[in-house]
């Protein structure tokens, strides 16, 4: 074996156990942050760098959570939020995280309605879908005029 072979398989197997680890501690089960204020700069950014879209890609959450100053490993959370649940699943598949997408979404929506979305709440609604409530208050630097 060379030693570019050897090198190879310890990163292999690191990377293996690491995500096993990500696995096993569920990362996404639980929660230190601000959920509202979270949703609202990540939002915020996505919506700076891409525009408004019903749904943006795993990798444009990421970079948004992180440029928005949070760390990378809540971004499950925006995913929830602002990706489709197809884009979701691929992304866990990939990564080895189990994260629940429709509580995880129930969550986000809840904090950033303050409640309101128990009544209309529904999983495949994109956050362009919502119905017509104030959320002046959560994006107060986006124009949602027509």
């Amino acid at each position: 074996m060379s030693r570019f072979q050897f090198r190879h398989a310890i990163v292999t197997a690191s990377v293996s156990i690491i995500r096993k680890e990500r696995h096993r501690m569920n990362t996404c089960s639980s929660s230190v942050i601000d959920k509202r204020a979270f949703g609202k700069a990540v939002g915020e950014e996505l919506i700076r760098r891409h525009g408004k879209r019903k749904n943006y890609m795993p990798k444009q959450i990421e970079r948004a959570v992180e440029r928005s100053g949070f760390p990378v490993d809540v971004s499950c959370w925006a995913m929830s939020l602002y990706s489709s649940r197809k884009n979701f699943d691929e992304h866990h598949a990939t990564t080895g995280e189990v994260c629940d997408y429709a509580a995880m979404k129930s969550d986000m929506t809840a904090a950033m309605t303050d409640g309101a979305s128990s009544s209309w709440f529904d999983i495949d609604m994109s956050w362009l879908e919502w119905p017509d409530i104030d959320l002046s208050s959560i994006f107060d630097a986006i124009d949602f005029s027509p």
